[in-house]
């Protein structure tokens, strides 16, 4: 990938190696962190090396009676105005600069708008969030809504206490894993993977992964939307799963309609409610109907935030057979497994480059027990 503003903006900093150098940089540093849980080989999953984010956030930056998309720069201390910027999907990228035209040579868009953020699919599918500061009127919602039409894409807009859907706040995505097609709604300003080609390889490890060493019925927390979820639940027979966010369960239980998927059961719940629910703690009207003592937990799938897992997730899911372990920060992955490998052994890990052109690293590990 080329872009003009390689160096100054901060989204890619790796922009003076090659992409091949990044990846073998980062297996590197992945086996050197997981080095006393596991000496195996790293598989590592690339990502497309342009065109690859289906999700892309700017502020909007005023000069004069003029206004351009911006990101912070690479040294933090300003903002880039942005001319090109190759990361972003094709969806995005045809249409976001004709966007900003029309905002620039229309008051009624462009009054008191401090940021745009886009939501993409694979089929050419975009949503568009404008957010503003201050109260969007009818005239805003007339304009809004012929925007849609001219764009062929969806908008919302927002300010604050306030939100508008001219159509659908949803994008639908369309997921290839296997010889399979999984369909998901992907919600405005809710948690998605940006990287699509690479969250496929990501569930494709993650089934592979339940299949030689899964047992039982499967568990999942932090389940999000789904993403996992509905792919492996085709190789159990019961799965559990748990969200805190209740927006995600929505789009969760929408998604398994969609699949046709019904031996899935989402309950919302944080991860430490569920440990207190499974370990008898207390009594949850969210679980009413639901009977945990029915499941036969043998593999638990966890993909929890940049913090990693709190000491009773750990103490929880160290209880069952296998863990598979989706992680966006592989420090606080070493940290977990510190405590897991205990009582389990890591069998595998991987590397997923969700975002290429920079230090961030998403891993994978699996681990049985001993």
């Amino acid at each position: 990938m080329i872009c003009r503003h390689f160096g100054e903006c901060g989204s890619c900093t790796l922009y003076d190696i090659d992409y091949s150098e990044q990846i073998e940089q980062k297996v590197r540093r992945l086996a050197e962190m997981v080095a006393p849980f596991f000496k195996g080989e790293i598989s590592y999953f690339e990502s497309d090396k342009e065109r690859y984010r289906a999700r892309a956030e700017y502020k909007i930056y005023k000069e004069s009676d003029s206004v351009y998309y911006a990101m912070r720069d690479i040294k933090k201390r300003g903002f880039v105005m942005l001319h090109e910027c190759p990361m972003v999907s094709i969806a995005i990228d045809k249409r976001m600069w004709r966007l900003l035209y029309i905002v620039n040579s229309d008051a009624e868009l462009k009054e008191k708008l401090f940021g745009v953020e886009f939501l993409s699919t694979t089929a050419d599918e975009l949503l568009i969030t404008m957010l503003y500061h201050r109260k969007l009127d009818s005239s805003w919602q007339k304009r809004a809504k012929e925007l849609e039409s001219e764009l062929d894409a969806k908008v919302v807009g927002r300010s604050r206490k306030q939100k508008i859907v001219l159509s659908e706040e949803y994008v639908t995505e369309r997921v290839n894993v296997g010889n399979r097609v999984y369909i998901y709604r992907h919600y405005e300003q809710s948690f998605t993977q940006p990287n699509p080609k690479v969250n496929e390889k990501m569930i494709g490890w993650a089934m592979q992964s339940a299949q030689e060493y899964g047992c039982g019925d499967l568990c999942e927390l932090y389940a999000g939307a789904g993403n996992f979820t509905i792919p492996l639940s085709t190789l159990f027979e019961r799965v559990i799963a748990t969200e805190i966010s209740k927006r995600s369960i929505k789009a969760a239980l929408e998604n398994c309609r969609l699949n046709g998927v019904k031996n899935i059961r989402f309950v919302r719940m944080s991860s430490e409610e569920f440990t207190e629910a499974l370990e008898q703690k207390r009594e949850f009207n969210r679980l009413k109907g639901v009977n945990l003592d029915s499941f036969n937990i043998g593999t638990i799938l966890v993909d929890p935030p940049r913090a990693g897992l709190d000491d009773d997730t750990r103490s929880l899911i160290s209880r069952f057979d296998t863990i598979i372990y989706i992680s966006c920060n592989p420090e606080t992955l070493v940290r977990d497994l510190q405590e897991l490998t205990k009582s389990h052994r890591v069998v595998r890990t991987a590397l997923f480059d969700q975002f290429p052109y920079t230090n961030h690293m998403e891993a994978g590990a699996v681990l049985v027990k001993l």
